[in-house]
C-alpha cells in the first residue's frame, strides 16, 4: 500500500476515535471479568480496555459468544504473563441438551439429528463415569484452531468439513448437578484444550439419543474464581481512579510459582538483562522476582544455581507486588 493510501485509511476515522487512540495510557494490571452473554472475548476485551483507556491489552484465552464467566484480561505489563493462564486447569458449568445435535454443538446452531430420549439419572451417572480421567476429543469443526492459516469455523460456514487429529485432555471429575428428563447440568474440571461442546456430544452419544450444550459458564481458571470477578457494568459505573482499582496487581498470574527476593542493586541487574550468582542454594526452576517489593519479573535458577532473566517488567514499569 502506497503511503498516500493509508493516511486516507486514516483520515475516514472519527476525530474522537482518534483522539482516543492517542490519549490512551499505560495500565498494568489483571481484570477478573465476568463475560456476558452474547458478546465474543474480543469485544469484551475492547469494551474494558475503552473504560480503562489503556494503552496495551490482551486476553488469555477466548470464551465463547454463547457462554458467561471468568474471562481474565490483562494490561500493559500484565500482557507478558498471559501464556500462565493460557496452560492452566479450568472448571466449568454446563448444560447438556438430550435428543438432538447441532452442526456447531451448541443451542446456536442447526439441529442435524433428532432422536426420543430413555435416559434416567444412574445412566447419565455411568456416562459421566466413562469420561473422567484422560480422554480423547476430535476437536470441532466450530472452532479457532487453524488449518493452512485459517479457523476451522470459517471452512464449517463454507460447508466443508476437515479430518481432525484427536487430542488427549485430561478430566479431572464430572459432577453432576441437576438431572431432568431431557436435561443435565454437570460441573467439569479439565485441562487446557479441552471442549465442552464435545463432551456434551459424546455424552449424548454414549447415552444413545445424540445431546448438544445448551449454556455454558467458565467458573475457574487456574487460581482465579468468578466470585472475585467484576462485571462491565461495575466496570463501567466506576469513575477515575475506581476502574484501576479493579485491577488485580500483574503479578497476580505468576502468583503459584516460587518467590525470590534481591537487593537494589541485584534487582537492578536482573532489569538489565544481567545473570546473578545466588548466595545459597535454591531448587532449579522458574521464581517470580521482587526487589523492594517490586515485582520485576520471572527469572529462572539453573541447573549451577545462577539466576537467569527470562521474562522481564519494562525498566521504570515494576510493579507493586500484590
Amino acid at each position: 500500500m502506497h503511503a498516500s493510501a493509508g493516511f486516507a485509511a486514516i483520515d475516514r476515522y472519527p476525530a474522537p476515535f482518534m483522539q482516543f487512540r492517542h490519549n490512551r495510557r499505560p495500565v498494568d494490571g489483571v481484570l477478573l471479568l465476568d463475560k456476558p452473554q452474547g458478546l465474543t472475548s474480543n469485544a469484551a476485551l475492547q469494551t474494558a480496555r475503552r473504560l480503562l483507556n489503556a494503552a496495551k491489552a490482551g486476553h488469555t484465552g477466548t470464551l465463547d459468544p454463547m457462554a458467561t464467566g471468568l474471562l481474565p484480561l490483562t494490561f500493559g505489563e500484565a500482557t507478558k504473563f498471559s501464556q500462565m493462564l493460557l496452560d492452566a486447569d479450568k472448571t466449568y458449568e454446563a448444560l447438556v441438551c438430550l435428543g438432538s445435535e447441532t452442526d456447531t454443538g451448541d443451542a446456536e446452531g442447526q439441529v442435524i439429528a433428532r432422536a426420543p430420549v430413555a435416559v434416567d439419572e444412574a445412566a447419565v451417572r455411568a456416562a459421566l463415569q466413562r469420561f473422567t480421567g484422560e480422554i480423547e476429543q476430535v476437536p470441532p469443526m466450530y472452532s479457532a484452531l487453524k488449518r493452512d492459516g485459517k479457523p476451522l469455523y470459517e471452512y464449517a460456514r463454507a460447508g466443508v468439513e476437515l479430518e481432525r487429529e484427536p487430542r488427549r485432555v485430561c478430566i479431572h471429575s464430572l459432577e453432576l448437578l441437576a438431572c431432568e428428563a431431557e436435561a443435565f447440568r454437570i460441573r467439569v474440571a479439565c485441562s487446557k484444550g479441552t471442549y465442552i461442546r464435545t463432551l456434551a456430544i459424546d455424552l449424548g452419544r454414549t447415552l444413545g439419543c445424540g445431546a448438544h450444550l445448551g449454556a455454558l459458564r467458565r467458573t475457574r481458571i487456574g487460581p482465579f474464581d468468578v466470585a472475585d470477578s467484576v462485571s462491565l457494568a461495575r466496570l463501567e459505573a466506576a469513575e477515575g481512579g475506581g476502574r484501576d482499582a479493579l485491577l488485580a496487581p500483574v503479578d497476580a498470574l505468576v502468583a503459584h510459582l516460587p518467590r525470590v527476593d534481591l537487593d537494589a542493586a541485584a534487582g537492578a541487574d536482573l532489569l538489565q538483562g544481567r545473570q546473578l550468582a545466588l548466595a545459597g542454594e535454591l531448587p532449579a526452576g522458574l521464581r517470580r522476582a521482587y526487589a523492594a517489593e517490586r515485582f520485576l519479573g520471572l527469572a529462572e535458577v539453573d541447573a549451577r544455581g545462577r539466576l537467569l532473566p527470562r521474562r522481564l517488567i519494562a525498566t521504570g514499569e515494576a510493579s507493586k507486588a500484590g
